[in-house]
C-alpha cells in the first residue's frame, strides 16, 4: 500500500502563479494592442453628421472622430507606449506604468463617450458654410464609431488592470548592462597551455590564452 501525503508538491505550488502570469500576460498584450488599434482606427471614421442651411438649401456636414476630439487617439498612443514600457521596468516602476496604462484606457473611454453628444465640430463647419458665426448644425446625428472607440479604451483599461494585478509575475527585458552602466564581464575559462586545441579556441574567441 502506497504512502499518501497531504503536503503539496513544490512544483505544483509554483505552477499556479506561473500559469496565471502567462495567461494574464497573453490577455494583456492582446487586449492592449487591439484596444489601441481600435481606438486609433475609430478616430479616423465619421462620428457625426448633419446639415447647415445655406441659401435656402440644406448643405450636408460630416465630422471625423479626430475633428470632434483628439483625446482618444492621444491616450491610445500613450497606452500603447505604456504597454511596451511595462516590460522595461521592474517593481514600483512597473506598478506606476501599469497605473498609467489603466488611466489611458479609462480616459479613452470617457473622451469617446463625451464625443457622442459633442456638436462643436459641426457647428464650426455650419458657421463657415453659412457665413454666419451664429449658425449651428441642423439634424445632428452620430454614428456608432464613438462607441467603438470606447470599446478600444475598455480593452486598454483591461490591460492596465491586469498589469496592476499580475505584472509582478511577468518577465522583464534582459539587461545587457549592469546598474552602473558598465557591460557585464564574461568570465574566461582557464586555458590549459599543454593543450593546443584550447589555445586555438581561445584565440578564436579573441582572448589572450596567456592570461596577460
Amino acid at each position: 500500500m502506497g504512502y499518501v501525503t497531504a503536503v503539496p508538491h513544490p512544483r505544483s505550488e509554483a505552477s499556479g502563479p506561473a500559469a496565471a502570469g502567462r495567461r494574464s500576460l497573453a490577455v494583456a498584450l492582446t487586449s492592449g494592442a487591439l484596444g489601441a488599434a481600435v481606438a486609433l482606427l475609430s478616430t479616423r471614421q465619421r462620428w457625426s453628421e448633419g446639415t447647415a442651411t445655406v441659401a435656402g438649401g440644406a448643405f450636408p456636414l460630416t465630422a471625423k472622430g479626430s475633428d470632434v476630439t483628439g483625446v482618444p487617439a492621444a491616450l491610445a498612443i500613450v497606452g500603447l507606449a505604456a504597454l511596451v514600457a511595462v516590460f522595461a521596468v521592474r517593481k514600483s516602476g512597473r506598478l506606476l506604468v501599469s497605473v498609467l496604462l489603466a488611466l489611458s484606457g479609462a480616459g479613452t473611454v470617457a473622451a469617446a463617450l463625451l464625443g457622442v453628444s459633442d456638436s462643436s465640430a459641426l457647428d464650426e463647419q455650419a458657421a463657415k458654410a453659412a457665413g454666419d458665426t451664429s449658425a449651428t448644425v441642423d439634424a445632428l446625428s452620430h454614428t456608432a464609431w464613438p462607441y467603438v472607440a470606447a470599446v478600444g479604451g475598455a480593452l486598454i483599461l483591461l490591460a492596465g488592470l491586469l498589469a496592476i494585478r499580475y505584472g509582478r509575475l511577468w518577465p522583464a527585458m534582459s539587461g545587457r548592462y549592469e546598474r552602473n552602466g558598465a557591460p557585464r564581464v564574461r568570465r574566461k575559462a582557464p586555458v590549459d597551455p599543454d593543450r593546443p586545441e584550447e589555445i586555438w579556441k581561445a584565440l578564436d574567441r579573441g582572448e589572450d590564452p596567456t592570461g596577460a
